[in-house]
């Protein structure tokens, strides 16, 4: 899929995307003791502090860092933590949040004015047919409403994809370290408000070693680690040749869950990924293709 990277970099980043997919599987497990909105609150800030200050603001303004981290602590963790908490099992949270990058092109061409190609919307009608699978076969594990949060959380990502592209080119470690400092604050208050005083202090003293790791985990490796590693390879290696690594993401999320949680994979729910990831792949390799074709014609 990348031929371009030499074996140590392809190794870092099937390392990013393996963190990136399996880290719904331990958020599947902090689930267990946290409530949602309070672990993603807890996330957010283990995310914030000490890194705040070892490393300078970005040179963006403080609303650009506030909308980031609104739309990504809360309209994107704090709502997908939420829809994973007994309404959509892991791997297909991972799956679907993948959505995300359609999100984004719609987002932009209301913004822009541009048109879908036709490309773009065979991907998309790959991808819809994956979403109808899921909502035909909506059982106990997924439901309706965890599959309308997840895709709320995948429009939440792609805006905070815009917010991020209006700061140009900036320390991206940097950036989510003090985006984070606008996303704890309402997600504590959201937890307090919604989960209750008794809910959160039940947690915080059922949290166990394991849950505590997986706090930790989701700050560190899968935010600091995996947009600083992310971030590394962009800058030595060509945008086409890294991203289409990021693919990896749901099959690592859906094989995690299916051997650490015994979650399920009939033919339906592999049906429907390979309609998501087809679709996900048409809109990203394509222009590439083209380039290619065009290149040698």
């Amino acid at each position: 899929m990348s031929p371009g990277l030499p074996l140590r970099h392809l190794l870092l980043a099937l390392a990013v995307v393996a963190v990136w997919g399996t880290n719904f599987v331990v958020i599947k497990l902090a689930l267990g003791h946290l409530p949602p909105l309070l672990f993603a609150a807890l996330r957010f800030t283990l995310a914030a502090l000490p890194a705040v200050f070892l490393l300078p603001r970005p040179a963006v303004g403080w609303g650009n860092l506030a909308a980031y981290g609104l739309l990504i602590g809360v309209g994107q963790f704090g709502v997908m933590f939420v829809s994973m908490n007994g309404h959509i099992s892991p791997g297909l949270a991972s799956l679907v949040v993948q959505l995300q990058v359609f999100f984004t092109i719609g987002l932009a061409m209301y913004f822009s004015g541009e048109r879908l190609q036709r490309t773009q919307w065979l991907a998309l009608l790959l991808a819809s047919g994956g979403i109808a699978i899921i909502v035909l076969h909506t059982d106990g594990t997924t439901t309706l409403l965890g599959l309308a949060l997840m895709l709320l959380a995948a429009l939440s990502w792609a805006g905070g994809n815009l917010v991020a592209r209006q700061a140009g080119r900036v320390n991206m470690v940097a950036y989510v370290v003090w985006s984070s400092l606008f996303a704890a604050p309402p997600l504590f208050a959201l937890s307090l408000l919604t989960e209750g005083w008794p809910a959160i202090r039940s947690g915080l003293l059922m949290a166990d070693t394991y849950t505590w790791l997986a706090v930790v985990w989701q700050a560190v490796g899968n935010s600091l680690f995996g947009y600083a590693a992310w971030a590394w390879l962009l800058a030595r290696h060509p945008a086409a040749t890294v991203t289409p690594m990021a693919l990896l993401v749901p099959l690592f999320g859906m094989g995690g869950a299916a051997l650490w949680l015994n979650e399920g994979l009939p033919a339906w729910k592999l049906s429907a990924a390979a309609l998501v990831i087809s679709g996900l792949a048409l809109n990203l390799l394509w222009p590439q293709l083209r380039n290619r074709f065009r290149s040698h014609s």
